[in-house]
């Protein structure tokens, strides 16, 4: 079952270490752990961690592989940003800050990764203190957050900057889409996800209010 994980995750996120690969199944450990005692995800997905959100979140990897300042929004559990901070572990060159204000959900995130990936930045603040008071990164990522049009307003002093947005959207990111249109131009890509086919990473490389 370990070979199919470690072949399934290579598929997705592009080639990873097998050191890389344990470190994600030691995350897998620990979340569970935690699980028991605060709501990180669904309890009916805890079944399916590898897959329905391990996977899910590492296939941004294969969007954005050069991406080298990463910020993950309303990170909760960590997908996709503890996912992101592990796989990409052994590149100096990349900075992933994960903003959960949270606080629990912040102290998992910090002690999942103080030993599993430790350069990454946990930060126990609202978003739109951390968008409006930090340099705009690469890649700003979100997962299970918000409808399109609040995660657009959200990031827009990010996006007007020039950072790329994936936004992990299931069955209705149609109709999202379509609100979104109502207020912004959008230049976007709809990814269809490598792991369920219900859902879509959406590519917000350009944004401008109408």
């Amino acid at each position: 079952m370990s070979e199919d994980d470690y072949q399934a995750l290579c598929r997705v996120a592009g080639p990873v270490s097998r050191e890389t690969f344990e470190r994600l199944r030691r995350f897998e450990t620990v979340f569970c752990k935690w699980a028991r005692r605060i709501n990180l995800v669904a309890p009916s997905t805890l079944d399916r961690l590898w897959r329905r959100h391990i996977l899910d979140s590492a296939q941004l990897l294969s969007i954005a592989p050069q991406a080298r300042r990463w910020a993950d929004l309303g990170s909760g559990g960590g997908f996709p940003g503890a996912v992101i901070a592990i796989l990409a572990h052994d590149r100096a060159d990349v900075a992933v800050k994960l903003v959960e204000s949270n606080r629990k959900k912040a102290a998992f995130l910090q002690n999942a990764l103080s030993d599993l990936a430790p350069r990454a930045d946990i930060v126990a603040r609202r978003i739109e203190d951390v968008v409006e008071s930090s340099v705009s990164p690469d890649i700003v990522t979100a997962r299970a957050l918000a409808p399109l049009p609040r995660l657009l307003t959200l990031t827009e002093p990010w996006l007007v900057a020039g950072t790329r947005a994936l936004f992990h959207k299931g069955r209705d990111s149609g109709e999202e889409i379509k609100l979104a249109h109502d207020t912004w131009n959008l230049d976007l890509i709809q990814h269809r996800s490598s792991v369920d086919d219900d859902s879509v990473v959406l590519e917000i490389i350009k944004a401008t209010r109408k």
